[in-house]
């Protein structure tokens, strides 16, 4: 079956049509604001967190009572004690 005419002037009206088309819909949008809510337990979190940024990482008076210690000579630790922690160290990374 053949079919005469000149395609590419129909399919110029349906393109024209179709962009008409798309052109209304986006008019319609509006822009509209981002809104973002925390949660009670996000809020408290991040207090938490906070603090924790707050806290040193290193705990010095603790250094320095052991550092008095070592100078003295009276710091003594055993080697089972040694082992036992890190043997604890161990299965507390494991789990």
């Amino acid at each position: 079956m053949r079919i005469s005419g000149d395609f590419s002037k129909i399919m110029g009206i349906y393109n024209k049509q179709k962009k008409v088309a798309n052109e209304d819909k986006t008019k319609k949008t509006e822009a509209k604001k981002d809104l973002v809510s925390l949660s009670n337990e996000a809020k408290d979190y991040q207090t938490a967190l906070k603090a924790l940024r707050a806290c040193p990482d290193i705990r010095q008076e603790k250094i320095k009572e052991i550092e008095k210690k070592y100078v003295s000579g009276t710091y003594d630790i055993s080697g089972k004690d040694i082992a036992d922690k890190m043997v604890k160290s161990f299965w507390d990374e494991k789990a």
